[in-house]
C-alpha cells in the first residue's frame, strides 16, 4: 500500500508516494533521484548510506521514509551552500580523503554529524569520562570540542562508516582539518 509522504531534502520539499515499508534510502534514490546516498550493503553495517535527519546521522537504508515527514534530511548534495563547498567537502579534497568515492558522500555526512555530536557534549566510548550518565549517552555540560576531539576519538566515532580502499588516514586528516575551522 502506498501512502504519500512529504519529505525535505537539501532545503526542497518533495511530496511523494512510497509503500510503507520503502526505506529512506530506496525512497530517496528511486522516488527522489537523489544519488549522494550509496546503497552498499544494505544492512546498515557500512555507513555509505548516512544521511543527516534534524542534524543526527541516520543510516538510512534501515529506515522507513514514511518516519521522515516533517524532518529536515541533508544528504552530502545538500551541505554546499550554492557553489561554496561546506567545510568537510573541501576538507575531503584538500586531504585527498576519497579514492573510489563510493563511501565519500556517508564519511562526509558522518564526519559533519560527529563534529556536532562532539560540539554538543555526545561522549564515545572512548571519551574520558567518570561520570556515568556521559557514558550512558547524556551530553556532558562542559561540552567536548570537536577541534579537541583525539585521533582515537575521531576513529571511534566514525568506525561506523566503512571504505572499501582504505583511505582511513586520509579521511582522518580530512576531519582533523574541517574540525580545526
Amino acid at each position: 500500500m502506498e501512502t504519500k509522504v512529504s519529505l525535505s531534502v537539501d532545503g526542497v520539499t518533495h511530496d511523494v508516494l512510497v509503500d510503507t515499508r520503502t526505506t529512506l534510502l530506496d525512497g530517496l534514490r528511486d522516488r527522489l533521484g537523489n544519488f549522494s546516498p550509496k546503497k552498499g550493503c544494505d544492512h546498515g553495517q557500512c555507513g555509505s548510506c548516512t544521511v543527516l535527519v534534524d542534524g543526527r546521522r541516520v543510516v538510512s537504508c534501515l529506515s522507513f521514509a514514511v518516519s521522515y515527514e516533517g524532518t529536515e534530511i541533508v544528504t552530502a548534495d545538500g551541505l554546499a551552500d550554492g557553489d561554496d563547498l561546506h567545510p568537510m567537502q573541501q576538507a575531503f579534497i584538500d586531504q585527498d580523503g576519497f579514492q573510489c568515492g563510493f563511501c565519500t558522500p556517508g564519511q562526509i555526512c558522518s564526519a559533519v554529524g560527529m563534529l556536532e555530536e562532539a560540539d554538543r557534549g555526545f561522549p564515545s566510548s572512548v571519551t574520558d569520562s567518570t561520570d556515568p550518565g556521559e557514558q550512558a549517552g547524556e551530553p556532558d555540560a562542559t561540552e567536548l570540542s570537536a577541534a579537541e576531539l583525539s585521533d582515537d576519538e575521531i576513529r571511534e566515532r566514525m568506525s561506523g562508516n566503512l571504505c572499501r580502499c582504505a583511505a582511513y588516514p586520509n579521511i582522518l586528516a580530512a576531519i582533523r582539518q574541517a574540525a580545526d575551522r
